[in-house]
């Protein structure tokens, strides 16, 4: 059922009249340099954050045994993150309503070279509708948004009718773990909402993600000599050869698939990270390469990984150095299996109002080539999972921005969403 036009009216002029608060705290989010490994100062704060609000809380670390056992866990890597993970929790006086997840993550892609960007990178520098730095879409807009639509209904007096659960995770960007581990917790709702950067659009189908490494070792010898050694970069490059024609198998592999063959180039091989060899003047010996690889939805992870190591078998039986020294292949992070919205949903009814209501023209939804966490309440809890946020640019790039006027757009929409899927009650005691 819509909600009030002068209910709905209210709402949006306490999202606004609450904006500059937002600001404000999303900027402090963006000046923690919460890469891979540091976000713990950053999850103290929104611990602290939640906390003031009155959530019940939860901090957990990750259980690397659970985790394991899962289909859908990553495997762990020495650079895996140790921080913990943080949910607070709304509970109202009457559970009238529907449930909902809104969740965030706080973990951010390193910058790279300072002299690349306009600004430095965790520092949140406003010029015009942008907001700048590292994480600023992708996605601590997402997480300001996640607490600043709840405090919008709050500041008219009101909050949910039902349990809302405001997880604020870590390891998006590198093994979905952290999602993985408010499963393996056991918290469950009607839905979920994960305000990533997706231009304010909802995510239909996204694509699974694995990471792997491969090293090669060859044999070192000084330049002048170099016949008699073997180049193990050059010998990586070949690798990476064959596994560009994995790449284009897999792409010809949409043919059939809804949402995918009308895209050009729906999976991508990305070589992400290359190390080797010790000195100018010596014929390398080590090469290591970590790569990058999507699949679709309901293609396991399993299955791909043995794509990759049979890919990298065959091209090293017919080298004539790789032959006797095959590369060794390691999976060192995500390990996850792709998803599909189905449409027809209660929740993405009620997103499709609250989004027409707050920025005026219908709810549009794609098929992104990124990972997303919402795999986790799709593939595992079978609920609704809503992927949807604001405009940004330059995501995992030189000046990552966000649209302030779209934060504001989508932080009404979610406060609409909540009002009509939760219910609402009267705020205090």
């Amino acid at each position: 059922m819509s909600l009030d036009p002068a209910l709905r009216d209210r709402i949006l002029a306490a999202v606004d009249a609450g904006f500059d608060e937002q600001i404000r705290y999303t900027q402090d989010l963006v000046r923690f340099a919460s890469t891979r490994g540091q976000e713990q100062a950053v999850q103290d704060f929104v611990f602290r954050a939640m906390k003031e609000r009155g959530y019940a809380m939860d901090r957990f670390a990750m259980d690397r045994e659970a985790i394991a056992a899962h289909p859908g866990g990553a495997p762990f890597s020495d650079t895996h993150s140790q921080a913990p993970i943080v949910v607070g929790i709304h509970r109202p006086r009457v559970e009238k309503g529907r449930s909902l997840i809104l969740q965030a993550h706080v973990d951010v892609v390193p910058a790279g070279p300072r002299d690349q960007w306009t600004h430095a990178p965790f520092d949140p520098v406003i010029e015009g509708d942008w907001m700048y730095g590292r994480g600023s879409a992708d996605m601590k807009a997402g997480a300001g948004a996640n607490l600043f639509c709840l405090d919008a209904l709050k500041r008219i007096g009101l909050q949910p009718a039902a349990t809302v659960y405001v997880q604020s995770v870590v390891e998006e960007e590198s093994t979905g773990n952290g999602a993985l581990m408010t499963h393996l917790r056991g918290y469950r709702a009607d839905a979920a909402l994960i305000p990533e950067p997706e231009q304010e659009m909802l995510a239909r189908a996204n694509i699974g993600v694995l990471w792997f490494q491969f090293e090669v070792r060859g044999v070192p010898a000084h330049v002048r000599e170099m016949g008699t050694g073997a180049n193990a970069i050059d010998a990586a490059y070949r690798i990476v050869a064959a596994l560009r024609g994995l790449e284009a198998e897999l792409n010809a592999e949409k043919v059939g698939r809804r949402h995918f063959e009308d895209e050009p180039h729906p999976l991508n091989l990305n070589i992400g990270k290359i190390e080797g060899g010790d000195w100018a003047s010596s014929v390398p010996c080590w090469c290591k390469v970590d790569c990058r690889i999507g699949l679709y939805p309901g293609v396991t992870a399993r299955e791909i990984a043995q794509r990759v190591e049979d890919c990298i078998r065959a091209a090293s039986r017919t080298d004539s150095f790789l032959a006797n020294n095959p590369p060794k292949v390691t999976f060192n992070g995500f390990w996850a299996e792709g998803y599909v919205l189905e449409p027809g949903s209660e929740a993405e009814a009620v997103l499709g109002r609250a989004h027409e209501a707050a920025i005026g023209k219908p709810l549009r939804s794609f098929m992104t080539a990124a990972y997303l966490d919402a795999r986790v309440y799709a593939l595992y809890d079978r609920i609704p999972a809503l992927c949807y946020g604001p405009c940004g640019e330059g995501i995992h790039a030189f000046d990552e921005r966000v649209s302030l006027a779209s934060v504001k757009r989508i932080t009404g929409a979610m406060a609409l969403f909540i009002a009509e899927w939760c219910g609402l009650e009267s705020a205090g005691g």
